[in-house]
């Protein structure tokens, strides 16, 4: 594997790719995007109840500065050139552990999007030399936010309470979800 100092700005999955923000210039597409998803989001984002047009601007002018500083890696899903979610990865509590999260447009869920891409974000943190685990959180409730840190091997590792629960639909109650960074193979053995 290959070390890199900072992910790719383009991530190609094939029939759709991640790409980095690009800033301002994103505005409207981003605003729209979140606007066509509020009601998918409102159950489980607590950021959608502070959502608007200075909260969208707040986000990529982060997203650009966080890039920089290499504290957060925020991606646009695109298919076809069209926004149709978001993945991110940021830095955790510890030094070399990181957060990833992901969303989609409703008009897109139930696809493997989301799965692909977070499984494309894992390839490309684990290129990073400081990333030793990757750590996906969702609420107890939310199944289907569940079910791509399962199906992409990552272990379950503890649940921790949160009081108030965060939104709507939430259940006070977060699932987080841990990879560690593959061990290398020995050299001279062959892999099973």
């Amino acid at each position: 594997m290959d070390v890199m100092e900072r992910p790719n700005q383009i991530i190609d999955c094939g029939d759709f790719a991640l790409r980095r923000w690009r800033g301002q210039s994103d505005f409207a597409s981003a605003f729209t995007l979140i606007e066509e998803s509020l009601d998918h989001l409102r159950p489980w984002m607590p950021w959608v109840a502070r959502h608007s047009e200075e909260s969208t601007r707040d986000f990529l002018a982060k997203s650009t500065s966080k890039w920089a500083s290499g504290d957060a890696y925020n991606y646009a899903i695109t298919e076809d050139s069209t926004l149709i979610g978001m993945c991110s990865t940021r830095r955790g509590a510890e030094p070399q552990g990181w957060s990833m999260g992901y969303w989609l447009h409703p008009a897109v869920s139930g696809r493997g999007i989301a799965t692909r891409a977070t499984a494309a974000m894992v390839t490309e943190m684990f290129a990073l030399p400081d990333v030793e685990y990757l750590e996906i959180a969702h609420d107890l409730a939310n199944t289907s936010s569940g079910a791509i840190p399962r199906r992409l091997r990552f272990t379950e590792v503890r649940r921790e309470p949160v009081t108030p629960p965060a939104a709507p639909s939430a259940s006070g109650i977060d699932v987080v979800w841990r990879l560690n960074r593959p061990t290398p193979p020995v050299k001279g053995t062959s892999a099973p």
